[in-house]
């Protein structure tokens, strides 16, 4: 979690109204894609993740900063849906999100697919980096 802490902070006040996630895509021999939320808030970390990842995050664990989101304004696929698609077997999420994109559904639709899902890992150092992020209610 560590790492994908270190991957959101240099992107805090650069992701326009999304806040700056970091998720670690984590197989049996380490890093296999890892992500930050890119400058102006698309891609979101977790697609970008998944992506580097490709077929090997199928049984990977997910490191992610911030709850993904469960729906998405405009264009794109949820980030809980790609990672349900993609068969990870663990999400572990430092902190909750309030936001409308979020707000407990991204872990219950994670949890509702079989996957397991951890959530308090380093929060108090992922939630310093949403003390000025304001979301969507």
């Amino acid at each position: 979690m560590r790492r994908a802490i270190a991957l959101a902070r240099p992107g805090v006040g650069r992701t326009g109204d999304n806040p700056s996630v970091g998720c670690v895509i984590l197989g049996p021999e380490g890093i296999l894609g890892e992500g930050a939320t890119a400058e102006g808030g698309r891609p979101h970390a977790e697609e970008l993740a998944l992506a580097a990842a490709g077929e090997a995050a199928r049984d990977a664990v997910a490191l992610v900063t911030l709850e993904p989101c469960a729906r998405r304004s405009g264009v794109g696929i949820a980030c809980t849906d790609r990672l349900i698609a993609a068969g990870v077997r663990r999400v572990v999420i430092a902190c909750d999100d309030a936001s409308v994109f979020a707000a407990g559904d991204g872990s219950a639709r994670l949890r509702a697919a079989g996957i397991e899902v951890e959530t308090g890992l380093l929060e108090a150092e992922a939630r310093a980096l949403y003390a000025g992020y304001r979301p969507a209610s």
